[in-house]
Parts: structure tokens; sequence; C-alpha cells
């Protein structure tokens, strides 16, 4: 950031007093910018037993297959959020969405909320964002093509819980290491 959001003035990047980060503080009327986590909202959408992945056609990863997820935005609510990108970029209406997993990705400054739902009548088409969307079974899941790290372990929990017919809350965290491969720290 070279230019406060305010008035336009520079800004230089200094601990503010009473805080203990540097901040963008703008060098003229003192308005303070905070850099905060973005949050993503997406879902696993359930139809019988199969769930619905979008091909990315966008970057990054493009032609990769995810769960439907994306940004929220402001005045948004994350159920509203997850049930928008599944339209969005899916065509599909899901329903019923209840909190899955809450995942931080610290290396990216992202928090993800991932919902369950069932998809509305099992229809689904590709959305702007996708190149195709399929309905897949367990043992059809294309693994060594999932796009992101969160919604492979995502993905990697939902079905050993379906196994057991027990689903529960996530929390965790997908830190990437040095050697740019991901190790998850999952809190429960």
């Amino acid at each position: 950031m070279k230019f406060c959001s305010q008035c336009g003035a520079p800004v230089s990047l200094r601990i503010p007093a009473g805080d203990n980060l540097p901040r963008h503080v703008c060098d003229t009327c003192d308005t303070i910018h905070y850099l905060n986590p973005k949050i993503v909202a997406g879902c696993i959408p359930e139809w019988q037993d199969r769930i619905l992945l979008c091909r990315r056609a966008i970057e990054p990863r493009y032609g990769l297959w995810t769960l439907p997820a994306g940004f929220m935005e402001n005045g948004e609510s994350a159920v509203n959020a997850a049930a928008r990108e599944a339209l969005e970029e899916a065509n599909a209406v899901v329903e019923n969405l209840t909190l899955y997993g809450v995942y931080s990705l610290l290396h990216v400054s992202q928090v993800y909320l991932m919902f369950r739902g069932q998809l509305k009548d099992g229809y689904a088409s590709p959305g702007e964002e996708s190149l195709e969307v399929k309905l897949y079974a367990e043992d059809e899941i294309p693994w060594d093509r999932i796009a992101f790290t969160v919604v492979h372990e995502t993905l990697r929990q939902y079905f050993a819980e379906r196994r057991t017919g027990a689903f529960h809350s996530h929390l965790g965290d997908i830190i990437r290491e040095p050697d740019n491969q991901f190790r998850i720290h999952r809190y429960y």
C-alpha cells in the first residue's frame, strides 16, 4: 500500500501507538489501514452418494478440481456466500447448509469456512468460473487433480466420516513448510 484510501496521501509502515504490529498509517490524516485475512466460504454439495466438484476455468489452479468456494462479499453471511458460490460456479442450488470445517491458511492469510449441504434435484452445470462440473462417488474422486490442499483435506475428512455415519465440525491450520509442502495441524 502506498497511498491512503481516506485522503490520498502517502502511507508509512510503522507500529501505531497502542499496537504491536506494523501497519500502513497515513502520514497526513493518521488513518490506520489494517490488512486482515480474507474469508472464503464453500460447500460440499451432496447428492445421494455423490458430491459435486467443479473444474476451474480460472487461475489459480486452472483446470484442476475443487469444491465450489470463493471470497465472501461485504454484507453477506457465510452461509449465503457458500450458497452463492455454488450457484455461480455450478448453477447449483444447495440447501440445508451446516458448518463442517474452519481452516486457517496462514501462508495466504485466508480463512476457509466449509459447509455441507444437499444439492437440490441433483442438478448442476458449469458456471462462468468452471470448465465442467461432475458428481463424484468417493472411488471416482480425481485425488491427484484436486486444486487446493484445503479442499483435499476437507474431502478426505468428509469421506472418512461418511463411512462411519457420524459427521463432526473441524478446526485446523494448513501450514506451508519451507520446502513448499503442506502440513495440517488439526485442533479437532
